[in-house]
């Protein structure tokens, strides 16, 4: 009776911690989908989330780890853990985009990336522009290196790139450019990743003008100078 009785105070035990990891999980998701962190940022740190959620760390590992598994969420080691996507259905696309001939991913980011910058330049304001000016100085800074040294700073290489572009699409202020572009940021960041990484491949030039061809609210040479980095990817994959 005895031995029947603890199995089932231990049943009950690990249906509740299950409800609980349930619970946490469910919250990190919500506060994703409300944009609380976005796509491309570094959620809080493990003790920070343990406060934030009144969760155990066990609780919390396993509800991180969920998401980690469904796609959501990555882990980057050395430097955190980081919101690939919103829920499971971006993940789904994503992993679409990512199996995608990059040509075809190319041009999809034509049709987005040129008509974006046409945008940002006629929509920006003041909180796009420094924006836009903080991660170009970023991104210069970190592409300016002769080759990543680990794969840690390959990350930071590679996200300093990816991030600039998203702004472009932030201060287009389109919500469904946005919505869409997120989803092929996964697709984006690996084919950044899979070609050569620094000064040598940097084409801080046609970045910087496009930058600030939208800064001056110049659509026409904002569009030009998307292009016009695009075109620079597309003659490096020959």
């Amino acid at each position: 009776m005895a031995t029947l009785n603890r199995n089932t105070i231990d049943r009950v035990q690990d249906g509740r911690r299950s409800t609980r990891i349930a619970q946490v999980t469910d919250e990190l998701r919500r506060r994703i989908a409300a944009g609380e962190w976005a796509v491309g940022d570094r959620i809080p740190t493990e003790p920070e989330l343990v406060e934030l959620l009144d969760a155990s760390r066990n609780t919390l590992r396993e509800a991180v780890g969920a998401l980690v598994h469904a796609g959501v969420l990555e882990r980057r080691q050395g430097s955190g853990t980081y919101v690939l996507a919103v829920d499971e259905q971006e993940v789904a696309l994503g992993d679409y985009f990512s199996s995608a001939r990059r040509r075809d991913l190319i041009e999809l980011r034509e049709a987005l990336d040129v008509t974006a910058a046409d945008l940002a330049a006629r929509r920006r304001d003041e909180d796009d522009i420094a924006m836009l000016r903080e991660l170009l100085a970023r991104r210069n800074d970190l592409w300016d290196r002769p080759a990543a040294t680990s794969a840690d700073e390959r990350d930071e290489i590679v996200d300093a790139d990816a991030q600039l572009h998203r702004a472009i699409v932030v201060a287009s202020h389109n919500e469904i450019y946005l919505e869409f572009y997120d989803l092929l940021l996964p697709a984006l960041r690996r084919t950044i990743a899979e070609r050569p990484v620094g000064a040598s491949s940097s084409y801080e030039e046609q970045h910087t003008a496009l930058v600030e061809a939208v800064i001056d609210g110049d659509p026409l040479r904002a569009a030009g100078a998307a292009q016009e980095v695009l075109d620079c990817v597309r003659d490096a994959e020959g």
